[in-house]
């Protein structure tokens, strides 16, 4: 366990794996932490072979915000990759992202994609407004999802857990109806569990605000990319395919019968596509 303090925030980050194996900084989506690669067996294959540094993100897990601003928009959060690479002595390193974490790698990597081997997309666009199927962002949806911030604040684990289970949504629905939801679940209560509901609330007020995918930043990124997802991650597909086809280095995977949990829903061939990624990118600097 350690931590970075950058003034008034403590980011919190686990570094396991070879010495001198090259590092991969991994980051999470929304209401997770770096359990997300560490819990579904992810890290601990990746730190066979390489240095694996996973982060919390702003407003998730055991990182620290004490005090304003908070710096939950997605530059801010984006110039935390620099700043924990800076600390390690990192001069180049991979990024290895999901969800909302995978929001703020890529437009980090509109700008410093140089100091980049490799960037790593699972289940995520460009846009830090996702879009949904058939449903227009109105000023109807923003009170929806500020609702949904207020309720994250009040309710008690099991009382979100059981919401999690009743309503699962687009974004655990492929979970629920899995033969192994129950774990599954288990691992998502954890996150829950170690999140702080006003940071979250917060974090989704101040993130989600910007519709525009940023095709000519997408352009920008010089390094390998791997886009990946899940065939029922019905909101990313979308802004997943506007990344493979504007990045100009990208290889676009989607992985049949599971959703928007990839590393939950199947961490084998997460995992083994994320090794067969690198691999390619070690042999010839491509993403194959």
């Amino acid at each position: 366990m350690a931590w970075l303090e950058r003034g008034h925030v403590k980011i919190y980050y686990e570094d396991e794996g070879e010495g001198e194996g090259e590092p991969i900084i991994t980051t999470h989506g929304l209401m997770e932490d770096c359990g997300y690669w560490r819990e579904t067996g992810v890290t601990e294959k990746l730190a066979e072979r390489y240095r694996v540094i996973s982060m919390d993100m702003r407003g998730h897990g055991r990182t620290v915000v004490d005090g304003e601003p908070h710096g939950y928009d997605v530059g801010t959060m984006a110039n935390d990759f620099s700043a924990l690479a800076d600390a390690l002595n990192l001069a180049r390193f991979h990024i290895l992202s999901h969800a909302t974490g995978g929001m703020a790698a890529v437009r980090y990597a509109m700008t410093t994609s140089e100091r980049l081997i490799s960037l790593m997309l699972t289940d995520t666009g460009s846009a830090t407004v996702p879009e949904i199927p058939g449903v227009e962002f109105t000023e109807e949806m923003r009170e929806m999802h500020r609702l949904t911030a207020e309720t994250r604040k009040t309710a008690t684990v099991e009382e979100w857990m059981a919401l999690a289970r009743a309503e699962p949504g687009p974004f655990l629905f492929k979970m629920d109806e899995h033969p192994d939801s129950e774990a599954m679940f288990k691992i998502f209560e954890g996150f829950i569990e170690r999140s702080d509901p006003v940071a979250i609330r917060d974090l989704m007020m101040s993130f989600y605000t910007d519709p525009d995918p940023m095709v000519a930043g997408l352009r920008q990124i010089q390094c390998p990319t791997l886009v990946l997802l899940g065939e029922f991650d019905i909101v990313f597909l979308e802004p997943s395919a506007i990344l493979a086809r504007e990045i100009p280095n990208a290889r676009h995977v989607i992985l049949d019968n599971i959703g928007h949990m990839t590393a939950i829903e199947d961490p084998e061939r997460t995992t083994r596509e994320i090794i067969q990624f690198i691999a390619s990118v070690e042999q010839g600097g491509i993403a194959g």
